[in-house]
């Protein structure tokens, strides 16, 4: 990519920590090479780049219209579509108005050395996906698991800890198999043990892992670990065990709650969050409420809830669309699973009202004036009042009382 230095650049990213990962990477690369980049929305910018995401069809359809929009801002502007999406749909975005180039991020190259606008980075440690579940487009897009070389994510670490990050956040599309191909002994609990040696780190938090990872060697050192975050994203989909073979998922209802205790039982204040697939073809009202009595039951601090998506090229894309429950139906479940994901989320956060905890704030809350926004370790949202910056600040605080979806503290 040859020099330019009057350029200007704006940067859109649809999807998950990977792709904003991969967008600040994409970013620096462009920076590198003389362009200015533009933020806000309605102010027009010689160039826009789109990450897509193609994980649903919601996703599709964003990433579109992301693009759109683009065009509409920045009228004979040059757009660059790139993500994953482009993987299999090149041919149709190239026809959207306004599109210029349809660049894989391989092009790029990778690697970072900030990460804009956040007080928390992340780094990508683990790219594609051997599970292949049935619902899934992710492995078509990204292709197989492969893992970014161990000191080049030390190394990247200590970078980002000297620049100001207090808290790392390690992501992958398939995060528990990070070491495949890097030799014997190389795994994720060996990469946590490296970074927790760089000083002007605090916290490291792992992003989505799947519960066939979480192995007693990695439940033993978040349980002595002063750094690693006790919080685990650990996918459920469903919570029934019917359902989970459809899905070509490596679990069953009963590992997932032997695991949930197993790891409650030496870490008791961790966090469990998860994801749930509403609508599974097949799914029948008795196995939904199994998923409904299965996040009751763990009482999740969080739940992310999305209906089933048909996907081009899935296994499940071929079965015939009579077998899915119809649409007022996942709505209906949807909205069941929602009102309980709630429940669960208020009763772990209330017992930890009264106790004193550090909080890492990171924002200014758009919610509350004067009120500034951050996380416990174990992943509450606290909203505390000062008029001091406490952007990257790390304090103790006294958790309160509830509000909305977090806590108020002194």
């Amino acid at each position: 990519m040859p020099a330019v230095n009057s350029s200007t650049i704006k940067f859109h990213t649809l999807g998950c920590k990977v792709n904003q990962y991969e967008t600040q990477s994409i970013r620096e690369r462009f920076l590198e090479h003389g362009f200015r980049e533009i933020r806000g929305r309605g102010k027009p910018a010689d160039f826009s780049l789109v990450n897509t995401c193609t994980v649903t069809a919601g996703a599709d359809q964003k990433s579109r219209a992301a693009i759109r929009r683009c065009a509409n801002e920045s009228p004979g502007g040059k757009i660059i579509v790139t993500g994953c999406l482009v993987k299999n749909d090149s041919a149709a975005l190239a026809k959207i108005k306004g599109v210029s180039f349809i660049v894989d991020k391989g092009f790029f190259g990778e690697g970072i050395s900030d990460f804009c606008g956040r007080t928390r980075a992340f780094i990508k440690i683990q790219d594609g996906c051997d599970n292949f579940c049935a619902y899934c487009k992710v492995p078509l897009a990204r292709g197989r698991s492969r893992s970014r070389d161990f000191k080049t994510v030390i190394k990247e670490a200590k970078a980002l800890a000297e620049k100001g990050f207090r808290e790392i956040v390690l992501t992958g599309i398939c995060l528990g198999d990070y070491g495949r191909g890097l030799g014997k002994g190389v795994n994720l609990v060996k990469l946590v043990d490296e970074l927790e040696k760089i000083g002007e780190l605090s916290r490291i938090r792992l992003s989505s892992i799947e519960a066939a990872f979480v192995t007693e060697e990695l439940i033993a050192r978040m349980a002595r670990s002063p750094k690693l975050c006790p919080h685990l994203h650990i996918p459920i989909q469903s919570g029934d065990d019917a359902i989970l073979k459809k899905m070509r998922r490596r679990y069953t209802r009963n590992f997932y709650l032997r695991l949930i205790n197993k790891i409650k039982n030496k870490i008791p204040d961790l966090a469990v969050t998860t994801d749930c697939l509403v609508g599974f073809p097949g799914e029948t009202e008795k196995q939904f409420l199994g998923t409904l009595d299965l996040v009751r039951r763990i009482a999740l601090a969080r739940t992310h809830i999305f209906p089933y998506s048909p996907r081009e090229g899935t296994s499940a894309y071929a079965r015939p669309a009579g077998v899915m429950p119809p649409p007022e139906q996942i709505r209906e479940r949807v909205a069941l699973l929602k009102s309980a994901a709630r429940a669960c989320a208020g009763k772990y956060i209330e017992g930890f009202l009264g106790r004193t905890m550090p909080v890492l704030f990171e924002s200014a809350s758009k919610a509350k004036r004067g009120y500034w926004e951050g996380y416990t370790a174990n992943y509450i949202k606290v909203f505390y009042k000062s008029p001091d910056k406490m952007k990257n600040e790390l304090k103790r605080v006294k958790l309160k009382s509830v509000c909305g979806d977090g806590v108020m503290a002194k």
